[in-house]
């Protein structure tokens, strides 16, 4: 794609990366093909090559964003399909990124986007902030078809029938190995998990600790930034990325850390692309290093002796969340770890596709997010499986909203199956009988 940015203009770091990235694009137009919401609305602007090509127009001519450039890129899901299909290699994702914090510096939203905005970037990172709104949309939840704005409603509706106690594993501290150490590694816990479902640490934690490491929750590590990096909020996901950087390089400047654990995939990709966030910064060495430290849960067990596990009668359907097969290019490990556990993993159809959760689009274009996770439900089901797996916990809070199977995280699985408990979400399951144990 030709561009005609000038001299001054590529002086700014961030408009010569763009730059770069849009003449990397030939206009062959294979993104259209696996884009959920092209899929979905059919229109040429909510593919990938049309959010290029209004991107392009809008940074070259430096204009104010208008109505039309925004509403397409805001219904972006960022699943990043586009860059796994691209043959050209797009960095599609570190366009969509300035796009979003141009828009966010240049574009006067209407008051109600404001608010909206506004509120859940001051609430999701924040894990006890989220649990009282979680409450209280739990107690509003019956009134939400009184809602006049469907992006309200959505928010009552996410509300879980359950809200987990605090784990007190979430507070700095180190967990020993048990037996012989052969790694030590930082655990990031994340920020929307810690309310949402607290199994997913704590399985994380009794899994590293039985396959032999030394396990760190660093003092100070919290919210990744993605959420709010993901609304052009730049100087707040920076500010929270930075306090993870700072926390875990404590860590790697003392006892040393081997690896950068994150249990939530949406998380991983944001932390691995720190370097590139930072790199024009005072933190861009640490920030590289901490990028270069971080791997998806399956990774490390990867690297560990997981015991093979006995067969089991029991089917897992296993759903790829984006951020992990498109974002970090994971696609195999899981199910590999699943089946040496001794799972039947079944793959749903269109498995490429997002299931419409995508940080906070559920909340904030929730049209467009039920077509696709009643998509997701649909080819799920369609396996008749006894227990739906995924690695983010964005992904099981949409897909388990739509089904009645049990949904839990992949790690969950393998501490089970390797001796730890029985994951809590089978015993909500619709055809859970507790005197007959699902894993056989």
């Amino acid at each position: 794609m030709q561009t005609t940015f000038t001299p001054e203009q590529l002086e700014t770091p961030a408009i010569a990366r763009s730059n770069e990235i849009l003449r990397s694009c030939v206009h062959c137009g294979f993104c259209t093909a696996t884009c959920p919401t092209y899929q979905v609305l059919g229109d040429e602007l909510d593919s990938p090559r049309g959010r290029i090509y209004l991107i392009k127009d809008m940074l070259e001519n430096e204009r104010v964003p208008d109505e039309k450039t925004v509403k397409h890129i805001d219904r972006c899901l960022s699943c990043l399909a586009c860059m796994s299909t691209c043959p050209s290699g797009v960095h599609y994702m570190h366009l969509v990124d300035h796009a979003r914090e141009y828009i966010e510096e240049n574009y006067d939203r209407p008051l109600s986007d404001r608010a909206l905005r506004w509120v859940l970037s001051k609430i999701l990172p924040y894990p006890m902030r989220f649990r009282l709104a979680l409450a209280g949309a739990k107690l509003g939840r019956p009134f939400a078809r009184l809602m006049p704005d469907a992006r309200l409603r959505a928010m009552l509706e996410m509300a879980p029938d359950y809200i987990p106690p605090v784990s007190r594993n979430d507070d700095a501290q180190v967990f020993p190995a048990q037996g012989e150490v052969r790694m030590r590694v930082a655990l990031m816990t994340g920020c929307a998990q810690r309310a949402l479902n607290t199994d997913i640490n704590d399985a994380t934690i009794r899994l590293l600790t039985r396959l032999g490491c030394d396990v760190v929750i660093a003092d100070g590590q919290g919210c990744c930034g993605a959420l709010t990096h993901h609304m052009g909020k730049t100087d707040e996901s920076h500010g929270t990325a930075a306090k993870n950087i700072r926390a875990w390089m404590a860590e790697v400047n003392g006892k040393g850390l081997d690896a950068i654990v994150i249990n939530t995939s949406g998380c991983g990709t944001t932390v691995k692309d720190y370097g590139h966030m930072f790199r024009t910064t005072d933190l861009a060495v640490d920030a590289a290093v901490v990028s270069d430290l971080a791997m998806d849960v399956s990774e490390v067990v990867m690297k560990l002796d997981l015991p093979e596990g006995s067969e089991k009668q029991t089917k897992v359907a296993y759903h790829a969340a984006c951020s992990l097969q498109h974002g970090q290019q994971i696609k195999t490990f899981p199910k590999d770890l699943l089946r040496k556990a001794g799972f039947t993993v079944l793959e749903p159809a269109d498995a490429h596709l997002c299931c419409g959760s995508a940080g906070t689009y559920n909340l904030m274009q929730p049209e467009i997010s039920k077509q696709l996770k009643a998509r997701k439900v649909e080819t799920l089901e369609a396996l008749q499986p006894d227990i739906i797996a995924a690695g983010n916990i964005g992904c099981m809070m949409q897909i388990g909203s739509g089904t009645g199977v049990p949904i839990v995280h992949t790690v969950e699985l393998l501490d089970w199956a390797t001796g730890g408990p029985e994951p809590a979400a089978l015993s909500r399951g619709p055809n859970y009988d507790p005197a007959i144990p699902i894993l056989r």
